[in-house]
């Protein structure tokens, strides 16, 4: 998947509150804004939920 840049005008507070979020979920500040927007639009049925599951095997006997 490409993703593209985009400046961001956002208030400071929301902007402190996204980081703090984002900070007790393990993600950086990007991640956050980029799941809380896509977690939005599976919710109000503007895009679908696809996951792309990939699994490999190793085989740790070579």
């Amino acid at each position: 998947m490409a993703k593209k840049a985009y400046p961001l005008r956002i208030n400071e507070d929301v902007l402190a509150a996204m980081q703090r979020w984002a900070d007790d979920e393990l993600r950086s500040l990007n991640a956050q804004i980029e799941y809380v927007l896509r977690d939005a639009l599976v919710k109000n049925g503007r895009v679908k939920l696809v996951q792309k599951v990939i699994t490999e095997v190793e085989d740790k006997e070579q």
